[in-house]
């Protein structure tokens, strides 16, 4: 078929966050959650985060990124979308997996918040102890 666009499709898992990546050919438009990447994620180190992998495979002006993303905060959101571009930019082309894999952008962070144990105000933290 002639004209018909070809869309990859991925998803990224960080703390609480879910990232629905949708990657096709493009200009380097990135949407989040229909909104510009900078009008999403507000802070310049958060939109290094999700624009590392396409800086790594020299793909930052030639695709196009849809993104849907909820759940968590910010950063999980950032980690949870960096990792849906890596596996997605996987699927345009099997090549770029070396360099992004080098990077350890294949890799999903398994690290969530400890929970609250009883007895105690916090996971960690403890009541102050009185000897008398």
């Amino acid at each position: 078929m002639e004209g018909t666009i070809e869309k990859f499709y991925a998803t990224g898992k960080r703390k609480e966050s879910i990232a629905k990546v949708w990657i096709q050919k493009g200009e380097g438009k990135i949407l989040v959650n229909n909104k510009s990447l900078i009008e999403y994620f507000c802070r310049e180190s958060l939109e290094c985060i999700v624009k590392h992998p396409l800086i790594t495979t020299d793909t930052l002006e030639s695709i196009d990124i849809q993104a849907t993303v909820h759940g968590g905060g910010l950063s999980g959101q950032s980690g949870a979308l960096r990792l849906g571009i890596s596996r997605a930019l996987i699927l345009t082309n099997p090549d770029l997996r070396a360099p992004l894999k080098k990077a350890g952008f294949l890799t999903r962070d398994a690290r969530t918040v400890e929970r609250k144990k009883y007895g105690q105000p916090g996971a960690r933290k403890k009541f102050q102890f009185s000897k008398r």
